[in-house]
């Protein structure tokens, strides 16, 4: 990875006194005590190599200025906080439990960790030590390394854009929940009563489904039957939206600096309130049985395809790979910082987090299951005690049972007595198994988790508002981690590409984010938040990521990225990276992105709509309008990838298709050629500052600054006036970071 060394600039005037080549040539002598230690190099001289005769001493001093120009994180933890706040977000508090209980409890522990291994890791460190050694965002990272593939970091820019959101949507839906769980009781503990002018009843629809999915559906998303009837806004999502944007603002204004402050809380906060809540979880009635169904694995599931396909794809987002958050980030280190550490650090420190998440949830939902079971039994031993004597015998039930009091364990000891005897008739008495190993079986992902199942848990808890209070804070910083690495993985490329003021930008950025947010905030918002995760990341960044692996691993070298590693870190890395890089991982993610095109074509796009009338959610296929939002999210991630290839490879969007090029110097030396002049241009010798100022000059792109294979040619040596070299003597600044070691 080519170094970058600060390169300062002066405004030049049209008084400055020009010369032609032959007299800066001869200025040289007359310079030397200023420029003796720098070398002319105009494309590849024949005979003579190039040679770097600076001091080691300039070098790191030279280094150290341009640390101290681009912020910087206050500290080691603090960065390491940053990267983990981006990793560890709601995924691993709801999804990955969600998968956990669906893919064999504790056996998708086995193939997770592999995959962990095999794909997350070389992964993160590969995004970290391209961040860290060009000191560049997203879009500045791929362009230096390959112009042709610089649509990379765009569009990684637009994935993360997309995914900002909507996922500030939930940041907003916690902050509602946080603000409405200060009350006793909780607002969604029971069903709502309607009056009229005769009697009161329950609400119907709460009825027939439960007082916390009423509360979710109804009294919090407002939400229509489908996504075709937008039903306005919501007034109450609309102001939580607004304050959820105002807080990732502020946070974000000052970048790193006033970021990486608010990490110490946002990061820490939620490992104390898992914690406490795994304390309180193994406090209540069945518990363990939440922990044991977890870690009891079932094999034969972890042996189907399926199973290691979701694993891969959790491990995938789970490192927030491909969204350029983690390139900002690391972009802020020192050269020296060792990055390798850092990514063996927080990939563990995520995994063991998602396994704390588990258990907590785990624990939790085992306290559930066994509140639900008691309540079954309950109800159906009231149906049993009307049964007695017309449907079933009282000698069919057992002396030692008192109906006072009916353990689980006994009512499956009544109900297997009557299945037994009624065999033909048991079906129409109507009578629940109420087992607990199926309540524990009923998978609940996404917000389903953490809105209804989780806030139905914590009715049963004592003290139960400040439970709440706990869990919906600690979402709300998950949330907001996340969302700093993400809109990084916006702001800096941007301004570093384009050079634009950080605070004008994240201001702007995140009212133009707030204003198409409102289409989440809708009644039917919540299909479109579904919409969005589903089809606006998934297959786009599986195809940057990949991209990305390649364009280090084949593109640059993998022989090559490893000796800039060893430069970078002191050491070289193991060898296990090299292989995983240049042949496994690329393998296994052409495998993933083949098994998501294939599970996109065999199930046609649909999404869980929440019947009214039904009081449950029912899947419906999306509206032709619909199919096409879905097409174009996946399309507009990925379009900027093929476009800058063919404008490169066309020559359309290159520096030098104008016919010039820009000329500067580091302490004199030229590092880059300039286009030949016409004769009429020698005629003035003002004319060597025709080309574009430093000013002007675009941001660095790679193949500028590549050596030629072949000869030289004449317009590269020749100083006869049909090509000449500007020679700025100036110091120079607000030029960008440009390469050595490609010279």
């Amino acid at each position: 990875m080519p170094k970058n060394s600060k390169t300062v600039k002066r405004e030049i005037d049209d008084d400055d006194v020009t010369e032609s080549v032959k007299d800066l040539l001869s200025n040289e002598d007359t310079c030397e005590d200023s420029y003796k230690k720098s070398s002319l190099m105009v494309g590849d001289v024949p005979q003579n190599k190039e040679k770097d005769v600076e001091e080691g001493s300039e070098e790191e001093e030279e280094e150290e200025e341009e640390e101290e120009e681009r912020p910087a994180w206050g500290s080691k933890l603090q960065y390491i906080l940053a990267q983990v706040g981006f990793s560890v977000g709601l995924g691993n508090v709801w999804r990955f439990p969600y998968l956990c209980q669906k893919n064999g409890g504790g056996a998708y522990l086995v193939p997770y960790f592999i995959l962990l291994v095999a794909i997350g890791i070389p992964l993160f460190f590969l995004e970290l030590a391209v961040g860290q050694r060009i000191r560049r965002g997203s879009i500045g990272v791929w362009n230096y390394i390959s112009p042709r593939l610089g649509g990379i970091g765009f569009a990684s820019c637009l994935v993360c854009f997309f995914v900002a959101l909507y996922y500030n949507v939930i940041i907003g839906w916690s902050l509602f929940y946080f603000s409405q769980s200060f009350q006793q009781p909780l607002p969604w503990h029971e069903c709502p009563l309607v009056k009229n002018k005769t009697n009161t009843y329950v609400e119907p629809e709460c009825e027939k489904s439960s007082a916390t999915t009423f509360y979710w559906y109804r009294v919090a998303l407002d939400i229509s039957d489908s996504i075709s009837e937008s039903g306005g806004l919501n007034w109450k999502m609309t102001l939580c939206l607004f304050v959820a944007w105002t807080m990732v603002c502020l946070a974000m204004i000052k970048g790193i600096q006033s970021s990486g402050k608010v990490m110490y809380f946002s990061s820490l906060f939620p490992y104390v309130v898992l914690i406490c809540f795994l304390a309180r979880a193994f406090l209540l009635k069945g518990s363990v049985d939440g922990i044991i169904h977890m870690f009891t694995p079932k094999l034969e599931i972890m042996l189907e395809p399926k199973v290691w396909r979701e694993a891969a794809t959790q491990v995938f987002f789970a490192l927030g790979l491909g969204f350029g958050g983690v390139i900002a980030f690391s972009s802020y280190n020192k050269r020296d910082n060792n990055c390798h550490f850092d990514a063996v650090l927080v990939s563990f420190i995520n995994f063991f987090t998602s396994v704390l998440a588990t258990l907590v949830v785990f624990a939790v939902l085992g306290f559930k299951a066994n509140v639900m079971i008691d309540k079954c039994v309950e109800m159906n031993t009231k149906k049993i005690i009307d049964f007695l004597g017309k449907e079933i015998n009282p000698s069919l039930i057992p002396h030692h049972i008192n109906f006072s009091h009916v353990s689980p364990e006994d009512y499956q000891q009544i109900t297997n007595i009557i299945r037994g005897v009624m065999e033909n008739d048991y079906p129409r008495l109507g009578l629940d198994n109420c087992d607990i190993k199926e309540e524990l079986n009923k998978a609940v992902q996404g917000t389903g988790l953490a809105f209804i199942a989780f806030t139905e848990a914590m009715t049963h808890f004592p003290a139960s508002p400040f439970w709440s209070v706990m869990f919906f804070l600690m979402l709300v910083n998950l949330g907001l981690g996340s969302m700093f690495g993400t809109i990084q993985g916006i702001l800096t490329p941007i301004v570093d590409t384009f050079k634009v003021r950080k605070e004008y930008l994240t201001v702007g950025c995140c009212v133009l984010a707030f204003c198409i947010g409102l289409i989440f905030v809708q009644r039917s918002g919540n299909y479109f938040v579904a919409m969005f995760d589903d089809y606006s990341a998934t297959l786009p960044l599986l195809i940057v990521v990949l991209l990305e692996n390649i364009a280090v691993a084949w593109v640059y070298g993998t022989d090559k990225f490893f000796e800039d590693l060893k430069d970078m870190l002191g050491f070289t890395p193991y060898r296990f990276y090299y292989y995983m890089w240049k042949f496994v991982t690329p393998v296994l993610l052409l495998g993933l992105l083949a098994a998501s095109i294939i599970q996109l074509g065999l199930s046609p796009p649909s999404y869980s709509a929440w019947n009214q009338q039904l009081a449950q959610e029912q899947s419906l296929s999306y509206p032709p309008w619909g199919l096409a939002v879905c097409i174009s999210l996946v399309v507009t991630a990925i379009l900027p990838v093929p476009v800058v290839f063919i404008l490169r490879c066309l020559n359309i969007i290159d520096e030098n298709a104008g016919g010039l090029s820009t000329v500067s110097y580091k302490k004199g030396r030229i590092i880059k050629d300039t286009a030949c002049r016409t004769r009429e241009d020698d005629e003035d010798d003002a004319s060597l500052l025709n080309t574009k100022s430093p000013s002007e000059a675009p941001s660095p792109m790679p193949a500028n600054y590549r050596k030629q294979s072949g000869p030289p040619s004449s317009a590269d040596v020749t100083l006869n006036g049909s090509c000449s070299t500007g020679y700025v003597m100036a110091n120079i600044t607000d030029i960008p970071d440009m390469p050595e070691s490609d010279l």
